[in-house]
């Protein structure tokens, strides 16, 4: 990889086709950060299956978002990896070994954790438990200094920081403790305007979708609660639908708040100047995506590279950490 100003580390489960909170949220970050950064993007496979939950539709999940990483900018050809978790095994043996070092109480007392027990009280597995460090193996495999994260992501990151400093302490500096690297979106809110856009609650915006879905989408967003009447004055303050003005139509934003406060456009006026916005943002998108997706091999193509060169780096750091600890 090249000499850039560090290395970033960034997975995420297979999902499928990814929606305006998976895009706002990370996907344009991953582009920009290929410009100063050397980029691991990595689909996290193994992780997924600590719900056992829909496994048979992994292949396809993992093809259509790594298509749509590629359609949106990620480029193999500007040395980013682009691989799938389970495609480089040194990750398990890593997670096997950094499992030594990690006190159950770490584990435990985490609120994800707590809160995975609450969704799944009868599938509470091992692999549940011991999630943040095969999250931490993911990072410290490739030596990766900088991870983006929301800022209400950063408490996952630093699971990972005391696992590293932990092992460093006891065998020596081999580990690279990452840093968080905080992206502007924190939270993207569904169509719903209160829950975390998410597929399994299926208020999310498909950014492959056409611009008649989009529209159709757009138009059952939830709006300015407070305002009931098309004569009311709103309060774009508290509409999710003006927050996503702000990032996908800026030289409207500013009228279109001072519009909705005055009562000279509406809701659905509002809505449908958002939808518009949409489709034509996501244009050139949906043209790149169609032309990869022609040739469905060639995303398979840029996964197996891209895992051929991260096993070289994970080799080395396997290497370097069974000898710190002393294996023959």
């Amino acid at each position: 990889m090249g000499n850039k100003k560090g290395r970033v580390f960034s997975g995420a489960r297979p999902t499928g086709r990814q929606h305006l909170g998976n895009y706002l949220g990370a996907i344009r970050n991953y582009v920009a950060l290929q410009d100063e950064y050397d980029c691991i993007y990595c689909v996290v496979d193994l992780h997924a299956l600590t719900t056992l939950s829909d496994t048979d539709k992994l292949h396809e999940w993992t093809y259509e978002m790594a298509l749509d990483w590629l359609a949106a900018g990620i480029d193999p050809e500007q040395g980013t990896l682009v691989f799938i978790q389970s495609h480089v095994p040194q990750v398990v043996e890593l997670h096997l070994l950094l499992s030594m070092v990690t006190p159950l109480g770490w584990l435990t007392r985490l609120p994800t954790f707590k809160e995975k027990v609450r969704q799944q009280p009868e599938n509470v597995n091992y692999g549940l438990v011991g999630y943040p460090v095969l999250m931490a193996s993911d990072i410290t495999l490739y030596k990766a200094d900088t991870v983006p994260v929301g800022v209400d992501q950063a408490p996952h990151l630093e699971i990972t920081r005391e696992i590293v400093r932990r092992f460093n302490r006891i065998f020596g500096e081999v580990l690279v403790e990452p840093q968080a690297k905080h992206t502007e979106f924190t939270k993207v809110l569904g169509i719903d305007g209160e829950q975390k856009m998410s597929k399994s609650l299926n208020n999310h915006i498909e950014i492959a979708s056409a611009p008649d879905e989009i529209k159709r989408r757009v138009m059952e967003m939830m709006t300015d609660p407070a305002r009931q009447y098309r004569s009311d004055p709103g309060h774009p303050e508290v509409c999710n639908v003006f927050t996503l003005h702000g990032f996908f139509s800026p030289g409207e934003v500013a009228q279109i708040g001072t519009d909705c406060r005055a009562a000279d456009i509406g809701c659905v006026q509002c809505k449908q100047r958002l939808a518009e916005n949409l489709a034509a943002y996501f244009a050139p998108f949906r043209e790149r995506r169609a032309e990869l997706a022609a040739d469905p091999d060639y995303v398979w193509d840029v996964l197996a590279e891209g895992a051929r060169r991260a096993s070289e780096i994970a080799a080395v750091t396997i290497a370097e950490v069974k000898a710190a600890i002393g294996l023959p």
